[in-house]
């Protein structure tokens, strides 16, 4: 291979290990339940230790009553509340299941880890004494241990705690029949002399971040962040350290504070116009030192409140649910998804490829069907580019045959073989990059394709087929070889990875015609199976038909479309230089005329003849 091939051969390697290394999150290393539930146990007597601590609190009343826990349901929520703090114990999704359906099929997406509560609070009494809402008993004002609201309607719940410093803490839940939004309000009165004149802030807080529901804790780390919208600005923090939490803080305008795993998000909205303080923070939490993909990530969101003497309300909207784009689009969370790029790929994938995925489904219920459908449109749709990259491709294939014959005419001499090449181009009107463009302009286009395909919860436990297809945001795996590819990580391979790859082998050998290039023929097919073996059947659904609708286009360029270009043809053709070829034309001439090469020619000085004469031997 000569020097362009093997730049090429690293550049690619380059980019694949970039790809590796950033979707490495996306390695599905199934971390089994038994795991899962003891680290959950460890947690649940962590919090039970803290609670008996804290439990001799001065200014607590009734912490010894027995608890009790209220539940609220709604058509798509079901929350249980505890006496034991006025908090959440338990945040259900009635419509969503968690990964191990199957096996619990009673089971349901519970947003709250095991054997903790949130939505806490916490302050500083004037003793000094850090309080926190799990110290305080409060009572339920109602009888029933279920509540239920109906559609169409809100019900609202209240929790009262009495001081025994004096004063009371209400909190008040109102929750709709068909919404994912409650409203919470935390009711402060008569606390002058309960909390501390140096410090007088309330603290709230949901603290444990989002409990995973798919399979792999790994994928969910990979997505799962924390973020905070304050002003017109968008941050995001992604936890990197197993011990201690870099804490952030951002005072002024916040719109909200919200934390996200794959399909499921949490948010805490203030009240429009909220000019305060919030605090945001992150950890990895890993299972044991043998399997150190194991982990999970999570994320606490807090906001100080001021108490201002008297009765002083915090009203807080809290979003749980489901990374559904209508759905967040009624409480303004859109920029919790994640699209890709701000400035280039959001717009496509918010504004495009969703609406456009959608309007296709809305016409066929299965998923499958309509990815395949959408495939074709987007065919249809980027055919001017792809058209080009063909054409371009086909020119360069008519003027292979003369371009081995320089190679070989000029092998010993490569500034000489460029200068004959460029002129070659320039004959024909040939511009050697003439196929980047076209593949740039498609860039953003499928990495909002691969945005929309991998984040979207309408495609989660969606079945195509009912044998293979069962679930098209998880990878089709069908063999299982037992040790990881080194680089790739990869142990398990992707049915539709696999075809994939092979539609793209296809595709490599009608488009490569130089024989210095038919390595990437088996190369690239190699490397994208294995990096989308981690990929969800649904994207890989999607890249095998566009692949299968290219070779069938590539056919028809190749053997029936009329005006195929000839040599002859492209010689008469009027020409046009390109940029690229000016440029290397100059860069060329240049070096010709100052008696050297450009980088990475040889210096004509030094450039051995072709039949140098042999020296006569002495006898």
């Amino acid at each position: 291979m000569d020097r362009n091939s093997i730049i090429g051969i690293i550049l690619i390697a380059v980019v694949v290990g970039v790809w590796v290394f950033l979707q490495s999150g996306n390695r599905r290393d199934v971390t089994p339940q038994a795991t899962v539930q003891k680290q959950e146990q460890q947690d649940s007597v962590a919090a039970v230790s803290a609670k008996g601590a804290q439990a001799t609190a001065p200014v607590t009343s009734s912490v010894l009553q027995p608890e009790r826990i209220l539940t609220v349901e709604s058509n798509v929520l079901r929350l249980r509340l505890t006496s034991r703090g006025g908090m959440v114990r338990s945040w259900a999704l009635l419509r969503y299941k968690p990964w191990y359906k199957n096996v619990d099929t009673a089971a349901v997406v519970d947003l709250v880890q095991p054997g903790v509560s949130e939505l806490g609070f916490s302050f500083r009494a004037s003793n000094g004494t850090k309080i926190q809402a799990k110290d305080l008993h409060f009572e339920w004002q109602t009888k029933d241990s279920t509540v239920r609201v109906a559609s169409g309607t809100t019900t609202r719940v209240v929790g009262r705690a009495t001081l025994d410093g004096g004063g009371v803490i209400e909190r008040v839940y109102t929750l709709n029949g068909d919404s994912y939004a409650v409203q919470t309000s935390l009711v402060l009165d008569s606390l002058d002399n309960v909390i501390t004149p140096a410090n007088r802030n309330i603290v709230l807080e949901w603290k444990n971040g989002l409990r995973y529901q798919e399979g792999s804790s790994v994928d969910e780390s990979g997505t799962a962040l924390a973020m905070a919208r304050v002003g017109d600005e968008i941050d995001e923090y992604d936890a990197s350290v197993y011990s201690g939490q870099e804490e952030r803080t951002r005072s002024g305008r916040i719109d909200w504070l919200a934390t996200r795993t794959k399909y499921f998000a949490l948010a805490l909205i203030p009240p429009q116009g909220f000019d305060g303080t919030a605090i945001y923070s992150g950890v990895k939490v890993g299972y044991d030192a043998a399997h150190p993909d194991w982990f999970t990530e999570r994320y606490k969101l807090s906001f100080k409140l001021p108490y201002k003497g008297g009765r002083t309300v915090h009203s807080m909207t809290v979003f749980g649910g489901p990374m559904q784009y209508d759905t967040l689009q009624t409480y303004g969370l859109t920029d919790v998804m994640n699209f890709g790029f701000k400035w280039i790929v959001k717009p496509i994938g918010e504004y495009f490829m969703l609406p456009m995925l959608r309007l296709v489904h809305s016409g066929f219920a299965n998923w499958g069907i309509a990815i395949i459908v959408f495939s074709v449109i987007m065919k249809v749709l980027l055919y001017p580019l792809s058209i080009q990259q063909m054409k371009s491709a086909q020119k360069m294939q008519l003027l292979a045959p003369l371009m081995t014959s320089i190679r070989e005419k000029y092998k010993d001499d490569m500034q000489t073989q460029q200068q004959e090449m460029m002129k070659l181009y320039s004959e024909y009107g040939i511009n050697p990059a003439g196929g980047c463009l076209p593949l740039l302009l498609q860039m953003p286009f499928l990495y909002a394709l691969y945005a929309v395909l991998n984040y979207n919860i309408e495609l989660r436990q969606a079945m195509f087929l009912p044998v293979w297809l069962t679930d098209l945001s998880i990878p089709d795996v069908i063999v299982d070889i037992g040790f990881k590819i080194p680089l790739f990580g990869v142990d398990k391979f992707s049915g539709l990875a696999l075809l994939m790859g092979a539609t793209l082998f296809v595709q490599q050998k009608q488009a490569i015609t130089d024989p210095r290039q038919q390595g990437m023929v088996y190369i690239m097919p190699v490397m994208f199976t294995l990096m989308f073996s981690s990929l969800p059947a649904g994207l890989n659904l999607y890249y095998f038909m566009f692949n299968i609708m290219g070779i069938g286009q590539q056919i028809y360029m190749n053997k029936f479309a009329r005006n195929r270009p000839t040599l002859e043809q492209l010689r008469s053709m009027p020409k046009k230089e390109g940029w690229l070829q000016r440029k290397m034309r100059e860069a060329q001439e240049m070096a010709a005329a100052q008696g050297r090469s450009i980088p990475g020619q040889p210096n004509p000085s030094q450039r051995i003849p072709n039949n140098p004469k042999k020296k006569p031997k002495k006898r």
